[in-house]
C-alpha cells in the first residue's frame, strides 16, 4: 500500500469511528437513574494505601512531599506517621458488595461518545493512612443537555462518589463533572486545529528550571492561621512541558482509568470482548483504546484537537499539590473545587499561582479560602480552582477535621453493613 493510500484509509477509519451521536434513550436512562446510589464493584489498580503505593502515587503527579513519601518523616508530625495525599482517594477502590440495580436504573452507556472530565469538587473528612482500604458507593446526581461551541450537542453529567475506609468511616465525597461530546461534530468544527505546536529554546527551559528550583514544600514549618493575610500570594508552581512520559508515570502511580482500564496481551483481548466499542482501529488497523487521545496525537486530531492532551484528573492532582506544598504538614484540605477550562496539550507548560481570598472560624475550624489559577505558556487560563483549608492556630492548637454529616455517615454504615451480609452468603 502506498503512503497516500494508507493515509486515505486511516482517514476513513477515523471518520467512521468518530461518527457516534448521543442517543436519546441513553439520556432517558440517565434521568431515571438520578439520585439512585449503588455499591461500586470496581477493582481499581490500587485498593489499599500501602506506604509504597502512597509514595508512588504522589511521585506520579510530581509530588516529593516527605509527608507522603517518607514514613519516618510522618512520625514527627501530628498524624503520627505517613499519610496519603488526600486526593489519592480518587484512585483507591476495592469492590463493595451490594444489591445489583435493575437495568432501567443504571443510567445511559453513551457508547462511542467522547467523554472528558471538566472539573470536580472534593469534600474531605479524614486522612488516609497506610493500610486503609477504600470502598465507595456512587450514582448520578444530575444530567444536563446543552449546545457546545466545540462539539454541537453535548451532555454535562455530575457523578457523586462517597469514599469510605474499612471501618465504614467516610473519607470524602467526590463530585465529578464529565462532559460527553459527539465526536463527529467535534471533528468537523476543528475549533482548536489552528493551535501551533510549542517550541522551546535552551534559554526558555532555563527560565522554566528557575521556577522549579524556587518551589518549596512548606512541610514541618507550620503555617498558622493567625499569620495568613487576606490577599497574599501563594507563589508559583510549574508543570510541564507535558510529555507522553508524564502520562505514563501518572498511570504507573496508580491511575487505572477503571472501569475501562489499560490492558495488554490476552487481557487486552478479553477487555475488547467486554467493551468492544471502547476499542477503535488505529492507523495500522489494530484495535486500540479510545483513551489514547492522551498519548496518540493522530487520534486526538481525529476528534478535533491539534495533538494529545492530559487528563482532567491529573490537573486536579497538580492543583492539590500546589495547595499541600503551601499549607504545611499540620493542615488539612477541607474542600477543593476545580474547573478545567482548556485542554493542556503535549508540549504545553502549566503555571499554577494562587492567592488567599479570606479567613474565618467555623465550627471550631480555623479556615482559609484560597483561589488557584492555572495558565499555560500562551497566557491562557486552562484551569481554576477554589479551596478551603483547615490550618493550625497559635491560640487554639492543631487544625481540626470537619464533621461528617450524620445522614452521610448513616448511608455509609448501611452500605457497609450490606457489604458484610453479602460477603457471608458468597463465602
Amino acid at each position: 500500500m502506498t503512503q497516500t493510500a494508507q493515509t486515505d484509509s486511516t482517514s476513513e477509519k477515523f471518520k467512521e469511528a468518530t461518527a457516534a451521536e448521543i442517543d436519546d434513550s441513553d439520556l432517558d436512562k440517565d434521568r431515571a437513574a438520578l439520585g439512585v446510589w449503588s455499591a461500586n464493584r470496581s477493582q481499581e489498580l490500587i485498593s489499599t494505601a500501602t506506604p509504597e503505593a502512597i509514595r508512588n502515587f504522589a511521585n506520579g503527579y510530581g509530588d516529593d512531599n516527605p509527608l507522603y513519601t517518607d514514613p519516618e518523616h510522618g512520625q514527627t508530625t501530628r498524624w503520627g506517621g505517613q499519610v496519603a495525599p488526600q486526593i489519592m482517594a480518587a484512585v483507591l477502590n476495592a469492590p463493595l458488595h451490594g444489591d445489583k440495580l435493575p437495568k432501567e436504573l443504571r443510567g445511559g452507556s453513551y457508547r462511542g461518545i467522547h467523554a472528558f472530565v471538566s472539573g470536580g469538587t472534593w469534600e474531605w473528612y479524614r486522612p488516609i493512612y497506610p493500610g486503609d482500604t477504600l470502598y465507595s458507593f456512587s450514582g448520578l446526581e444530575s444530567v444536563e443537555e446543552k449546545k457546545s461551541e466545540f462539539a454541537g450537542r453535548s451532555l454535562i453529567r455530575i457523578l457523586r462518589d462517597v469514599k469510605m475506609n474499612q471501618h465504614a468511616e467516610v473519607v470524602g465525597v467526590y463530585r465529578t463533572l464529565v462532559i460527553y461530546t459527539e465526536r463527529k461534530k467535534a471533528r468537523e468544527k476543528g475549533k482548536y486545529s489552528t493551535i501551533e505546536d510549542p517550541s522551546y529554546s535552551k534559554s526558555d527551559i532555563e527560565e522554566l528550571d528557575k521556577v522549579y528550583a524556587a518551589e518549596q514544600v512548606r512541610g514541618a514549618d507550620s503555617r498558622y492561621w493567625e499569620d495568613v493575610v487576606v490577599g497574599e500570594e501563594m507563589g508559583t508552581m510549574a508543570k510541564g512541558p507535558l510529555t507522553t512520559t508524564d502520562i505514563i508515570v501518572f498511570h504507573a502511580g496508580g491511575y487505572g482509568f477503571v472501569p475501562y482500564g489499560l490492558k495488554t496481551g490476552r487481557l487486552a483481548w478479553k477487555n475488547r470482548q467486554r467493551i468492544a466499542p471502547f476499542y477503535i482501529d488505529n492507523e495500522y488497523g489494530v484495535p486500540d483504546v479510545a483513551q489514547r487521545v492522551h498519548w496518540d496525537s493522530e487520534w486526538a486530531k481525529a476528534i478535533g484537537n491539534p495533538r494529545a492532551y492530559d487528563y482532567g484528573v491529573l490537573r486536579e492532582c497538580w492543583i492539590h499539590h500546589f495547595l499541600t506544598d503551601w499549607m504545611g504538614d499540620g493542615a488539612f484540605v477541607v474542600r477543593q473545587h476545580d474547573e478545567i477550562r482548556k485542554f493542556n496539550y503535549a508540549g504545553d507548560i502549566q503555571y499554577l499561582t494562587g492567592r488567599v481570598d479570606g479567613k474565618r472560624q467555623e465550627d471550631g475550624l480555623m479556615l482559609v479560602d484560597v483561589a488557584v489559577e492555572v495558565r499555560n505558556q500562551r497566557g491562557e487560563t486552562t484551569a481554576q480552582a477554589d479551596a478551603t483549608i483547615s490550618l493550625p492556630s497559635r491560640e487554639h492548637g492543631a487544625a481540626l477535621l470537619p464533621q461528617v454529616p450524620g445522614d452521610l455517615q448513616r448511608d455509609a454504615l448501611r452500605m457497609f453493613e450490606r457489604h458484610g451480609e453479602l460477603r457471608k452468603t458468597t463465602r
